[in-house]
């Protein structure tokens, strides 16, 4: 197996393009757990944790950018955490130290699983996927990024630069039902943000579908959105929970997040 080190993003692309059967790693708690198992054999990694220009995050004009090379630890620490709320509670769900010190936002979003504990959170603040290749850079809503389980709309030689997030003042929050509190995937997780500026609620479950779902609605409607957030779900029978509990746990995930960010 090839590993592909790059030191620019100019660099990385490159190898991208001329190496599209290579498969990045920054974090590596994704792909490393495909390799040990077994369940991967890519020819070669591009190892992307020395291109500094996806690292960090920036915010500006009420609008958050995060480097796909973000970690959840990142994303736990002040003033970040004050900005993203339901992001940094998200990420104290994950794993455990060494997991949340080396998993990144950029990880999440390439894995696209239904499960991604950072996408609900990202998806209430409108998250917007920027990605590259030699040809030029594209900005895809994040709706529209993740297509399926575990499949997103990368091209073979496009990388995950990062995303822009509405960073307004909202009042969020980040829940999620497991056997235990974090180090844990989720049997269903919900993010809640409440915009008082636009009237609005916004509400993203996860592992309730193939992709991680979104329902929005004006203020005045917040006694029907436990409802309307398990009506959107689409839910499946597995070695974690049952649909019909699924449903049931959004509507109480989606009440008690209300009732949090009403109080």
């Amino acid at each position: 197996m090839d590993v592909l080190t790059p030191r620019t993003l100019e660099e990385a692309l490159r190898l991208k393009a001329e190496r599209p059967d290579a498969v990045p790693i920054q974090g590596g708690t994704d792909v490393m757990g495909d390799l040990n198992f077994d369940r991967a054999r890519p020819v070669a990694l591009l190892n992307l944790n020395e291109v500094a220009e996806l690292r960090g995050w920036t915010r500006q004009n009420g609008t958050a950018w995060l480097g796909s090379g973000l970690t959840y630890a990142e994303a736990m620490e002040r003033p970040l955490a004050e900005t993203l709320p339901a992001l940094a509670e998200a990420a104290r769900t994950v794993g455990g130290p060494q997991i949340r010190n080396r998993g990144t936002i950029g990880g999440n979003l390439g894995t696209a699983s239904p499960a991604g504990d950072a996408l609900p959170p990202l998806l209430v603040c409108g998250a917007m996927v920027k990605v590259a290749s030699v040809r030029g850079e594209r900005i895809v809503p994040l709706p529209d990024f993740v297509v399926g389980p575990k499949r997103n709309v990368l091209a073979e030689d496009e990388l995950i630069l990062g995303v822009s997030v509405d960073a307004t003042e909202s009042r969020q929050t980040f829940m999620k039902v497991g056997p235990r509190n974090a180090m844990v995937i989720a049997v269903v997780s919900l993010a809640l943000a409440v915009d008082e500026e636009r009237d609005e609620l916004r509400a993203s479950f996860g592992s309730a579908g193939p992709v991680p779902g979104l329902v929005i609605a004006p203020l005045h409607e917040r006694d029907g959105l436990p409802e309307r957030v398990a009506a959107a779900a689409s839910p499946i029978d597995d070695v974690r929970g049952t649909a019909t509990y699924r449903r049931h746990a959004l509507r109480v995930l989606t009440q008690r997040a209300l009732e949090r960010c009403l109080a």
